[in-house]
This record gives C-alpha cells, sequence and structure tokens, in this order.
C-alpha cells in the first residue's frame, strides 16, 4: 500500500489483513525523494515481491497524487502485479469507526484554495454516505450532520458549525488492511475532489 496524497508518505506491506512491515512518516513535502527508497528498504527488510499494489488516489495534494500513482504504475509493470486504487477519505473512515464503533462520520481533509474536501461514511460494512466534495468551509458544515468529524479538516470545519466533535488525522497506509474490497479495488487514477483551476481560453 502507497499513501502520498496528503502530507503523510506512508507505505506497508500487508499480508491478508495482517501488518507485515511499514514506513509512516509525515513530511508535507518531498514524497518523490522519499517513496522509491523507503518502499526498497522495506522490502529489503521483508524480503518480499508484493503480488498487488493499492495506492492512494486522492484526494490531497495534486503533486502527491501523482507521485504515488506514479510509482504505483512503475512497480506494478516491474513485478507484473495488478495495481488498485483506494480514497483517502476512505482510508481515514475506516480506521476511526472501528475504533470508536460510531455508526457514521465525517471525513475532512484540507484541500485546495481554503475549502474542504468531505465526505461521509457508514460503518459495518463500510459505506459512503454521499459523494466526494470540495466545499467551503461553511458550506461544508451546513451539509454534514455527523457528530464526529476527522481529518485535518475536522477542526475548521466543526468551528465552522459551532458543534461536534473533531479528531486530526492523516491516512496511514497501514490501515488499508480495514478497507473492505469494493473500496480497495478503486480504479488507479486520480481523485483529484475538484475541477482543475486552468481554464480552457473562450
Amino acid at each position: 500500500m502507497i499513501e502520498t496524497a496528503t502530507p503523510a508518505c506512508s507505505i506497508a506491506l500487508l499480508r491478508g489483513e495482517a501488518l507485515v512491515a511499514e514506513r509512516h512518516e509525515i513530511v508535507g513535502r518531498g514524497h518523490a525523494e522519499r517513496l522509491v527508497p523507503a518502499i526498497d528498504q522495506l522490502l529489503m527488510e521483508s524480503d518480499a515481491t508484493p503480488g498487488a499494489i493499492l495506492v492512494d488516489c486522492g484526494p490531497g495534494s495534486f503533486t502527491g497524487v501523482r507521485v504515488g500513482l506514479a510509482a504505483a504504475r512503475a512497480l506494478g509493470f516491474a513485478w507484473h502485479a495488478p495495481v488498485h486504487g483506494c480514497s483517502s477519505l476512505a482510508l481515514i473512515a475506516a480506521t476511526l469507526l472501528e475504533q470508536t464503533g460510531e455508526e457514521s462520520c465525517a471525513v475532512a481533509l484540507l484541500g485546495g484554495h481554503g475549502e474542504l474536501f468531505v465526505q461521509r461514511f457508514g460503518a459495518a460494512p463500510l459505506t459512503a454516505l454521499t459523494e466526494l466534495a470540495s466545499l467551503p468551509p461553511e458550506a461544508a458544515a451546513a451539509t454534514i450532520p455527523d457528530r464526529l468529524v476527522v481529518g485535518s479538516g475536522a477542526a475548521t470545519l466543526v468551528a465552522a458549525r459551532g458543534h461536534g466533535e473533531a479528531r486530526d488525522a492523516l491516512p496511514r497506509a497501514a490501515d488499508a488492511r480495514r478497507l473492505p474490497e469494493a473500496l480497495a479495488m478503486l480504479p488507479p487514477r486520480p481523485l483529484y475532489g475538484r475541477a482543475p483551476d486552468a481554464k480552457l481560453p473562450a
């Protein structure tokens, strides 16, 4: 599992639901320089070659998303391994709902231009209750009823709403073992969460 869509640079080697090894670091920037050496070290220590690759497709940093996808596709080609995608928001929700026993939660990640990437999830099994959206904090607050909000943008959303509990979190590759199959089999392409800033000339 490769996660570079957020400030975390996180990788994990999984065998079913068992965690074999992981590397997790909050780097902010510089994923491209750290990722491949970290993968190489992890695999050397584990003496293993993955039979499949899961990569975080976003939403998150434009550069981070593309770094992870490029690495996953290249390694999948080299190892003759299938490459699948997952969402950073689902990865965060899976961990929180398993740990807390809540029936639902909302995930909010800091996005571009002061907006938040938001999505609601239900538990048992983990299911997306709404579509991914990129919204200003006030608009996000008006659409999220869940008491519990988690993610790097949780405090911003809860402050705009004036009630609820915010928990700061970023995705961790090792937590991919908590994802149901349906949410770990996305096509390996970017989930940007918002329209591009560039506009075609009229």
